[in-house]
């Protein structure tokens, strides 16, 4: 009985174990994913700024990229909006691939 119980329980963890990588791989692939996608304003260069964000062309990028030569940091994505040009529509559409 015992052995019995030992082979049925060694099939089960063979059968459900490619499952667990499998989603494991995909949680990492995901992750990676939304880091290729997010964009760091602090840190990003106008090239980046401009091909990753919706509604953000050279011009837009550039003044991003002079507004945080001259006051610092962002402290948030909302603190995009101070930046001429870019308003609300503008940082709606980007939220979730804007990072600081």
């Amino acid at each position: 009985m015992k052995h019995l119980l030992s082979c049925l329980f060694f099939a089960l963890a063979l059968v459900t174990a490619p499952v667990s990588w499998s989603a494991d791989e995909n949680a990492v692939q995901a992750t990676e994913q939304v880091e290729r996608l997010s964009v760091n304003i602090n840190t990003a260069s106008e090239q980046q700024l401009s091909e990753q964000l919706k509604g953000i062309g050279p011009a837009k990028a550039k003044a991003i990229i002079e507004y945080r030569q001259a006051h610092g940091e962002f402290s948030s994505p909302d603190a995009l909006m101070e930046v001429k040009g870019i308003g609300p529509s503008t940082l709606d559409k980007n939220r979730d691939l804007i990072k600081v």
